[in-house]
């Protein structure tokens, strides 16, 4: 897509300091990141979201982040844990299918806050949801 921002990086046309990449993905560094060393995965060919994208890629960059990218985020920034997100439709800032991995290191004070006061009983959603 030519308005994409992801896929003008993957292009070459805008720059990234790229941390991985292969004939699927490439995964660069976040311009704005929650933690040192918060990556974002990006699927070389345009999808939207995860609706779209193929089970293969998903399957391949999942590969990727337990075999290569976790490992080298514990061993050169020495995290501790890591947060693995993927934002649909609501809450997707860029329409190009993303895997964010935030590093995890103690007192980093990355939040992830939720207003408790608008759920619905469990028993409710659980109806809904089973209904």
């Amino acid at each position: 897509m030519k308005d994409c921002i992801f896929c003008k990086i993957i292009a070459g046309e805008l720059p990234s300091r790229t941390i991985y990449e292969d004939d699927m993905i490439k995964v660069i560094m976040n311009i704005n990141p929650s933690t040192n060393g918060h990556l974002l995965i990006l699927p070389k060919q345009h999808y939207v979201n995860i609706m779209d994208i193929k089970e293969e890629l998903i399957t391949h960059s999942f590969q990727v982040i337990r075999n290569k990218l976790y490992p080298l985020l514990k061993e050169k920034l020495k995290c501790e844990g890591l947060t693995i997100a993927e934002n649909n439709e609501l809450g997707q800032e860029i329409r190009h299918f993303h895997i964010h991995l935030t590093p995890r290191y103690p007192n980093d004070n990355v939040e992830y806050k939720y207003d408790k006061s608008k759920l619905l009983e469990l028993e409710d959603v659980y109806q809904q949801l089973l209904g």
